[in-house]
């Protein structure tokens, strides 16, 4: 609960013990929940693979219901089969639409980036030197990258399969879709290395000039929230949602012992010895349905939109 709040309260509670005067009760409830609006920071939310900003009228209520007034914005851009350019593209696409909301946000804004959508946010995160970024919520994201069969890919390329993919999106042809930029085999980890022009540099997983430049970026987020859960269906590895990914044998390594977090190139174990890291994991969740969840907003998100 917010100061404002508290405010509020304690100062109806004394007016009416004191007066006993439901008259009075009315004007100081209205100031209070002015304070309470102007207390809450912008929302932006970044849809994701074959989304637009329609699918998400649930998570505006829930956050309008809980925090009257939050100004949130979805943003229309890259919607359903356009949200298959590659990612660079979405990157700086997005933002151009979201930089001038940041700048009339004087302390700051919050943002909730749905699957593909949490890894455009990533690129934004690294790339923007002046972001405001405070909660930077990643809901079901592919976050250290996808490999399975799932029914996006059958739909999106009925002729492959996970194992053979790799020689589609590791092609220059290939890294002009979006989910071949985060496709991460982990049979061919040669050729993602050098040939994925997103994640891989995202990751620093092949050398990256701006590697120090980005993390110092990514850094200025004050909370970094990992939601996902194990009967999502799409993200594979579900725990990739959680930076967790396969070796080579298909066994997860959960985020604690993969590589980019243990050499914090971008950020992960500073931000978990700040206590900015959470881990926010809910079973029985498709992934469809994590944005229209009132639960998983209640439980992963509401708490760090203040």
């Amino acid at each position: 609960m917010n100061v404002e709040k508290l405010y509020c309260y304690a100062l109806n509670l004394q007016d009416w013990l004191i007066n006993g005067a439901a008259g009075l009760l009315y004007p100081l409830l209205g100031a209070c929940l002015w304070a309470a609006v102007v207390g809450y920071k912008p929302v932006i939310i970044v849809h994701g693979l074959f989304d637009s900003s329609g699918d998400f009228i649930n998570l505006q209520r829930f956050i309008n219901e809980s925090h009257p007034g939050t100004n949130v914005t979805v943003i229309d851009l890259f919607d359903r089969s356009a949200s298959l350019q590659p990612m660079w593209k979405q990157v700086e696409g997005f933002k151009a639409a979201i930089y001038p909301i940041m700048q009339n946000a004087e302390d700051g804004v919050h943002f909730i980036c749905y699957s593909q959508g949490g890894l455009v946010c990533r690129g934004i995160l690294s790339t923007l030197s002046d972001h405001n970024v405070q909660s930077f919520i990643s809901l079901s994201s592919p976050q250290a990258g996808q490999y399975g069969d799932t029914d996006y890919l059958r739909y999106l390329f009925p002729q492959f399969v996970k194992s053979n993919l790799f020689h589609l999106c590791y092609t220059s042809m290939g890294q002009r879709i979006s989910i071949c930029n985060y496709w991460n085999d982990p049979h061919h980890r040669d050729l993602y290395v050098n040939s994925s022009d997103y994640l891989a540099l995202l990751n620093s997983e092949r050398p990256n000039p701006n590697s120090t430049e980005w993390k110092k970026n990514f850094l200025k987020i004050k909370k970094l929230v990992l939601v996902g859960g194990p009967d999502d269906g799409v993200i594979t590895p579900w725990q990739s949602s959680q930076f967790g990914f396969y070796d080579d044998n298909e066994t997860v390594v959960e985020m604690q012992h993969q590589d980019l977090y243990l050499r914090d190139v971008f950020g992960l174990k500073t931000l978990a010895a700040r206590g900015d890291l959470i881990i926010c994991s809910v079973p029985g969740v498709q992934h469809v349905y994590w944005h229209s969840n009132e639960t998983v907003f209640h439980t992963c998100m509401e708490k760090w939109l203040v």
